[in-house]
């Protein structure tokens, strides 16, 4: 399957889980990945350290870009796994959880280096559409939740509406957050997500929130 249609298929939660054996493939894979980029990370050295034949490897994942995608995949599964388990903390205390949230969001992007960006600008450029559509998803639905609770509790402005901050949240990070804006930049995937929330955050938490 193409990689440019990867954006069209279902959230990765929606999908039944893997054999043992295959998310033991994609787990050591998206440590080398993520870690030293794709491009140096051979099937042939999943294999050996994984101590299974490449035929083995082969029928789990036909080719290294249908493991680049399980990989992907994986990331964003477990990205809103911990969101979802952040967000549904009963907690009166809105800028406690913002504090979780940013602490989760900071965290999944350190698992991102540098040489994974350069590879996806160089080698795959048309895997950041399945990047983009998730991370757009992932804004919405996460960021839209947190916004409404902390209009509610009086942390949020109320004067602008929360598909508006959401929509300047996601041009921000669509704008900055890309390969090539990031290498132009000297971005990792931490410090320009982790810079954005933070300014989009200071235009919209009340006077309230400041001052806790």
């Amino acid at each position: 399957m193409p990689l440019h249609s990867l954006h069209n298929q279902a959230p990765a939660q929606d999908r039944p889980a893997e054999s043992p054996a295959s998310q033991r493939i994609v787990s050591a894979a998206r440590r080398h990945f993520f870690a030293h980029g794709f491009r140096s990370v051979t099937m042939d050295d999943l294999a050996e350290e994984l101590g299974m034949s490449k035929k083995t490897l082969y029928a789990a994942f036909p080719s290294k870009d249908a493991l680049l995608r399980a990989v992907l995949l994986d990331k964003f599964r477990s990205i809103e796994t911990d969101l979802d388990r952040t967000m549904s903390k009963r907690s009166s205390d809105v800028l406690a959880v913002l504090h979780q949230l940013l602490a989760c969001v900071q965290g999944h992007a350190e698992e991102i280096q540098p040489p994974f960006v350069r590879d996806i600008r160089r080698e795959a450029p048309e895997v950041f559409e399945l990047v983009q559509s998730r991370r757009r998803d992932v804004i919405q639905r996460y960021f839209g939740k947190f916004f409404d609770q902390g209009r509610k509790a009086g942390i949020i402005r109320k004067d602008i509406p929360t598909r508006l901050m959401i929509e300047i949240l996601l041009g921000a990070t669509e704008a900055i957050m890309n390969p090539p804006k990031m290498a132009e930049l000297g971005l990792t995937p931490k410090t320009g997500f982790v810079t954005i929330i933070t300014v989009i955050l200071e235009g919209v938490i009340a006077g309230k929130g400041r001052t806790k």
